[in-house]
């Protein structure tokens, strides 16, 4: 992390490459001749691991998986199991998440959505900037969610229109499309002029583990006559915010990190942020930018299932 990106004026910036590389081992998954690095798991955990010799070996190279391809899922189902009862796995949601290799995005498992931040795998999230354009399509106001109190994570702060992970099977453009509904009651008609942004990369400590997020933005200008609503509980309230007072907040640790670097890819997208501190920005977020975010036609597992 460049020494400059702590002291711009967006809290995101820093907090999404906050991490102790010390404190983490690389977890590997052994695939016949091949051992393919997968994630990362905390070194205070080992312990907790160190029951399953038959299935895992600890060393000085971090955690291998060495079962068959055949009995990882029976082992992963088994072994989360309980380490949630052992209180390392928490907000258990009964979604399924991907387990690829890091290096080629290889689908090597699946396993409980809650699981990816104990073994530090890749996920991916999908967020979308809910905008006001005035005539000339340049965004006047931004539609801000507020989490809800009760949410295992991150509660009560501040968040995009809509925002979610992507579970195994589902591109990022249809994760939004199915977010959109529940988080915001848009429906996809509503969502047809869905437009790409940036995919960005988040690789951070977090209190469940360790956050490695693959996010991609979109953005969607509503008319001024549409007021979204909350279909499913998960979000305390949404308020449509002048762009000047929505940047002010999301560059503060009051949003989350995931929402605050999505909002300044918008920002500096659409050219909304004062000359002075533009070219700073744009510098500090560029090495996060993984290219663009892939249209609703894109499936990033599908080159995994070919593969499988």
């Amino acid at each position: 992390m460049h020494s400059i990106t702590a002291t711009l004026p967006w809290h995101a910036l820093h907090a999404a490459q906050a991490r102790d590389a010390q404190a983490r081992v690389p977890f590997h998954i052994a695939d016949g001749a091949r051992t393919l690095e997968v994630g990362s798991v905390a070194r205070a955990h080992l312990p907790a691991l160190a029951r399953w010799t038959d299935e895992l070996r600890l060393d000085e190279a971090g955690v291998t998986l060495r079962v068959d391809s055949t009995a990882r899922e029976r082992f992963f189902d088994a072994c989360n199991r309980e380490l949630r009862a052992q209180g390392l796995i928490v907000a258990w949601r009964d979604e399924t998440y991907p387990v690829l290799a890091q290096a080629t995005r290889e689908l090597l498992a699946t396993f409980e959505r809650a699981a990816s931040r104990f073994w530090g795998t890749i996920t991916f999230g999908a967020h979308c900037n809910g905008y006001v354009a005035d005539a000339n399509g340049r965004p006047t106001h931004l539609w801000i969610a507020r989490r809800s109190y009760t949410k295992p994570t991150d509660p009560g702060l501040l968040d995009n229109l809509i925002g979610g992970g992507v579970p195994h099977g589902q591109s990022p453009a249809e994760a939004v499309l199915r977010e959109g509904w529940e988080e915001a009651g848009l429906l996809p008609a509503q969502m047809g002029g869905l437009a790409t942004g940036s995919e960005l990369r988040v690789a951070r400590d977090i209190p469940e583990g360790f956050q490695l997020e693959w996010v991609s933005v979109y953005d969607l200008e509503l008319p001024d006559t549409v007021v979204p609503a909350n279909q499913d509980g998960e979000v305390a309230e949404l308020m449509k915010m002048p762009v000047a007072d929505a940047l002010a907040l999301a560059a503060t640790d009051q949003m989350t990190v995931d929402a605050g670097l999505v909002t300044l890819d918008f920002a500096l997208r659409h050219g909304l942020l004062p000359a002075d501190t533009h070219g700073a920005l744009e510098a500090a977020l560029a090495p996060l930018r993984l290219g663009r975010a892939g249209p609703p036609t894109f499936n990033v597992f599908e080159s995994s299932r070919q593969q499988c």
